[in-house]
């Protein structure tokens, strides 16, 4: 295995490139592979925003990802894998992009499953979007025994309903087509005036915008809604 390169999970946060840690720097700076998610246009998030930092003469492999639960992206990550464990066999190290952290809902964690057995791997942890919009929102999320909930809007109504309604605080993800069923489910639970919501956050094209306003057939996939803690702080 000492001969092989060594896989990198890259957390490069929500967004903002200031965001990305120092070891995520370094590590970006001096491995001659990366590899990244794209979307089935060709769009890459992860590798624009560190976009500045990546030396002409590196390897890139971008991985076209299907960002839908109705098709499986079982196939897609066998192909990224294969190719990743090529240049790994080789002796190359290679350093995946995930944007936020890559074991929190992370497109790395399903390469993570796939390789880490046969190669030395090394995860970095990133700046999640979750906490980074309770920042940009100014919104504590939990005070001393507050549970936080994190869920994806993909869940069926009954399960978020059910969910929600036994939380202290949460922060919903996935937004995108999901929103409508979300702000209704909100809505019955009381939780509406509670709720903010944030879209891309620490991106340049960041916003915060008052929830009843916001139209559903324009919310993205990276927007959340997050509920604060109602508790008082001493």
């Amino acid at each position: 295995m000492s001969s092989t390169g060594r896989l990198y999970g890259l957390g490069i946060g929500p967004g903002d490139p200031e965001l990305l840690t120092l070891k995520a720097y370094r590590i970006l700076k001096q491995v001659p592979v990366i590899a990244y998610p794209t979307l089935e246009n060709g769009k890459a998030l992860a590798r624009s925003i560190v976009a500045d930092y990546i030396r002409t003469d590196q390897i890139e492999i971008p991985m076209p990802l299907p960002f839908s639960v109705e098709r499986s992206s079982q196939p897609y990550y066998d192909q990224a894998a294969i190719k990743i464990a090529q240049h790994l066999t080789a002796g190359q190290d290679v350093a995946v992009l995930c944007e936020g952290d890559p074991m929190l809902y992370g497109t790395f964690m399903y390469l993570f499953n796939r390789l880490a057995d046969q190669f030395q791997t090394e995860v970095v942890p990133g700046i999640s979007s979750t906490f980074a919009s309770a920042a940009m929102l100014g919104a504590p999320i939990t005070y001393r025994n507050d549970v936080l909930s994190i869920m994806p809007a993909t869940l069926d109504a009954e399960t978020l309903r059910d969910r929600l309604s036994q939380v202290d605080s949460a922060i919903i993800i996935k937004l995108g087509r999901h929103f409508a069923k979300v702000k209704s489910i909100l809505a019955e639970l009381n939780l509406l005036d509670r709720a903010r919501y944030i879209e891309r956050a620490t991106q340049a094209n960041q916003q915060i915008l008052d929830i009843k306003t916001v139209d559903p057939q324009a919310v993205p996939y990276w927007a959340l809604i997050l509920i604060p803690s109602q508790t008082q702080p001493q």
